[in-house]
């Protein structure tokens, strides 16, 4: 089943194109990399994809739907680009954070508060930052910010994970926790993985698709 279909997709900023009929489909179960320089229309490809811009030519699907009408039937997690900036002064736990993950209707809710705290503790500990549930996301280092960011993001089960420059501001630790979490949610839990990044590619083991953004297209490497 494909996760993404893009077809023929044009977007521009007013009269500057950014990108020009691209095509491009992940797989369900698939973990792809996009890489490319600043203003490939990397961030402009993954803002089609939440929903956020509208091609001007072209269609996008994820599971099959338009995103552009929201996601009440797909579960889809989200890591944002700059998000540790946007943190500093935050007045909410690490817990409070990862609570807005779970956000759900209350006629849709399934579990207790009991169960989404179990949850929240579950998705925290893969990333080694249980201990920290308490703390104010502001004392975090740069690097702990993230990976609660990556916690908040899976604490959902989500069915595609998009991630927008996840390792700015990491540490080495960070990144070799945030690197084995992706490789086995994809191996073990068929997680569909998007991610853009300006990093090492060879840093995430598992991927198996790398793209690159350039002069409008969408190439596979």
């Amino acid at each position: 089943m494909e996760a993404v279909s893009i077809k023929n997709v044009t977007f521009r900023y007013v009269d500057v194109p950014i990108l020009k009929e691209v095509n491009l489909n992940i797989r369900q179960g698939d973990y792809a990399i996009l890489t490319g320089e600043n203003g490939s229309g990397k961030s402009t490809l993954l803002k089609l994809l939440l929903g956020e811009l509208n091609p001007q030519q072209g269609t996008v699907e994820v599971f099959g739907k338009d995103p552009s009408r929201g996601f009440s039937e797909i579960r889809v997690g989200y890591v944002p680009q700059n998000s540790i900036n946007k943190n500093q002064s935050f007045p909410a736990t690490v817990e409070e954070i990862m609570m807005t993950g779970l956000y759900q209707p209350l006629w849709r809710r399934k579990f207790s508060g009991k169960k989404c705290r179990e949850q929240i503790i579950h998705a925290l500990a893969e990333l080694e930052m249980e201990q920290f549930s308490k703390n104010r996301i502001g004392e975090l280092s740069g690097g702990q910010q993230q990976r609660v960011m990556l916690a908040r993001a899976l604490v959902g089960n989500p069915e595609l994970l998009i991630l927008d420059e996840p390792t700015a501001g990491m540490d080495a630790a960070s990144l070799k926790s945030l690197c084995g979490v992706l490789n086995g949610q994809n191996r073990e839990q068929g997680l569909t993985i998007v991610m853009v990044t300006h990093g090492n590619t060879g840093d995430f083991i598992g991927a198996g698709r790398f793209l690159r953004a350039e002069e409008g297209r969408i190439l596979e490497l």
